[in-house]
């Protein structure tokens, strides 16, 4: 046995471990297997990581199957959404398969289980049937079908899939054990009556395998080695290892499920079930808005995929359920766009600023470096002149001793510019500032090496060029819901704890430079944030999505 090492986790280590005891490295193959009934989510992206991640440790090839048993809540848009973001995250898979693929495989081994006796036809209804299942500690109640004869069973399900039943009049049960300690052995349900068209097959089949019956068989028709699910479907693995005992040849090698626990992120929810119900009543826009936890609606926001795989990676494989807080995932793209992300001035709440002693009608061009992080990315002009705007919250008339920005007799600087003193304020009739007046040394331009240039102030403030500005749309966004755990307590509904600021969409300024930027260029506007050109933007309709601040600011909102 090879040595373990702090290297791997306990999945790799697993299959390091059947490796060490003769199991073939080319026999190794993995596979991510989503149902088409939604989009994906940052949940998805801990088990797609880490299964293609164990495909390139390993040089084995890593399947794409999508397990679409249901067509009543299935659809092709689902499907092209799915491989669309597996393969903005960076992967590709060996083979795209689909359970429909097997729908001919697993009908006749159904039919070989009823002609053993291991499976019968049951006319019950779904409710009969749950009450004869019995508790954890009270074995269930046969059902009075339960010892129809196989023949009579053949019979029957081939009624089924003439269609010659009604939907919901039968199902087709396995017949395993209703006293088992294990509830799921207890004669599953593994085929059901459902008049609906199926995207792929169309109207051929009028019954369809439920998942516990379709995953396992397709696992191993595709001779997957290691079949890797989430923690909820552990009970499920004596179920799964009954239906290969009794379809497989005896002397072929079959698929073994191993469990790890799934990724739960703070200040959201993850059930596709729970997020189509924010789409439904309208809380948010679709799959994709940027607040949902879907990967498109990460990407929309600005997420990048070098930092969804950090994300994953820093949270670790573990074997225990925990919720990993949403501002670890914030720092992920933090430190990603840290060093991509160019720098440019906008705006957000702007108010004018006018330099009195500024020559009139004179413009001069700033040098501004793109991303000091990264000296490759250069650097641009940035048009200056007599009226600028400034940041509504970057000036006060009066101000303590602990704020450094622009108000009344004190100085500040202008970032790539000049040293400024505020002079007067004008005021509309209701008294609220719309214009700051100030002064500016003109010995202080930023770079220019004058002993002005490098006299020390205590704060920074950035701008835009009146004259050259541009007006764009920002979006700016928050987390969708105000406590941790939204599903935390079971006397109320998740969408009661919906945060209502999660959206507010304002005007701002911006310099012209960022008119020449295409949908899902990441940028940082200085002093603010991240935020990305989003998916409408044009060069005439600006639009902007903010991504996430400079630092944390929810640590303090905490209880």
């Amino acid at each position: 046995m090879s040595e373990k090492t702090d290297s791997l986790h306990f999945i790799e280590q697993i299959i390091q471990d059947d490796l060490d005891a003769g199991f073939s490295s080319k026999e190794l193959r993995f596979r991510f297997p989503p149902e088409p009934n939604g989009y994906l989510h940052i949940g998805h992206v801990k088990a797609i990581a880490l299964n293609f991640n164990l495909g390139k440790r390993f040089d084995a090839p890593v399947n794409l199957r999508f397990d679409d048993t249901n067509p009543a809540k299935e659809s092709v848009e689902y499907v092209n959404a799915i491989k669309k973001d597996i393969q903005w995250l960076g992967y590709q898979w060996a083979k795209e398969c689909y359970a429909s693929d097997y729908f001919e495989q697993l009908f006749t081994w159904a039919n070989q289980l009823i002609a053993k006796g291991l499976a019968y036809v049951d006319a019950q209804n779904s409710e009969h049937i749950a009450s004869q299942k019995g508790t954890p500690t009270q074995a269930g109640t046969n059902s009075s079908f339960r010892d129809t004869s196989p023949e009579q069973n053949l019979r029957l399900f081939k009624e089924m899939a003439d269609g010659k039943h009604d939907e919901g009049s039968l199902v087709l049960r396995a017949k395993i054990d209703m006293a088992s300690p294990n509830m799921l052995m207890r004669d599953p349900v593994i085929y059901r009556i459902l008049n609906k068209e199926h995207h792929r097959t169309g109207n051929q089949w009028c019954i369809y395998p439920l998942y516990d019956w379709t995953h396992g068989e397709s696992d191993y028709i595709e001779s997957i080695s290691h079949s890797l699910c989430t923690l909820e479907f552990k009970p499920h693995r004596d179920l799964y290892e009954w239906f290969l005992n009794h379809i497989r040849p005896i002397d072929h090698k079959y698929p073994k499920q191993r469990e790890f626990a799934r990724l739960n992120l703070s200040y959201t929810v993850t059930s596709k079930r729970k997020l189509a119900v924010l789409i439904e009543n309208g809380i948010v826009t679709g799959w994709d808005d940027p607040r949902m936890p879907t990967i498109s609606g990460l990407r929309r926001r600005g997420y990048t995929p070098q930092s969804l795989r950090n994300f994953v990676e820093t949270a670790g494989i573990s074997k225990r359920e925990n919720i990993i807080d949403v501002s670890l995932l914030e720092f992920c793209v933090r430190e990603d766009l840290n060093t991509k992300a160019s720098r440019f001035m906008a705006v957000l709440d702007p108010i004018k600023l006018v330099i009195t002693n500024y020559p009139e009608g004179s413009t001069e061009m700033m040098e501004a470096v793109n991303n000091p992080e990264d000296a490759s990315q250069g650097s641009r002009l940035l048009p200056f002149s007599k009226n600028l705007f400034i940041e509504h919250n970057d000036f006060k008339e009066e101000a303590n001793r602990k704020y450094f920005r622009l108000t009344i007799g004190k100085e500040v600087r202008l970032k790539n510019g000049y040293i400024i003193k505020g002079q007067k304020v004008i005021k509309d009739n209701d008294g609220n500032v719309v214009e700051v007046h100030c002064t500016y040394d003109p010995d202080s331009r930023s770079g220019s090496g004058s002993l002005a240039s490098q006299r020390k102030v205590k704060g920074t403030i950035h701008w835009v060029n009146q004259e050259t500005a541009n007006q764009a749309k920002v979006n700016l966004y928050d987390r969708l819901f105000n406590v941790e755990n939204p599903d935390q307590n079971k006397d109320q509904q998740f969408t009661d704890f919906i945060n209502t600021g999660s959206f507010q969409q304002v005007t701002a300024q911006v310099e012209p430079s960022l008119v020449n930027l295409t949908a899902g260029t990441n940028v940082q506007f200085q002093r603010l944030g991240y935020f990305v050109v989003d998916d409408v933007s044009t060069e005439n309709n600006l639009v902007f999505n903010k991504t996430v601040g400079l630092r944390d600011n929810w640590a303090n909102k905490k209880q």
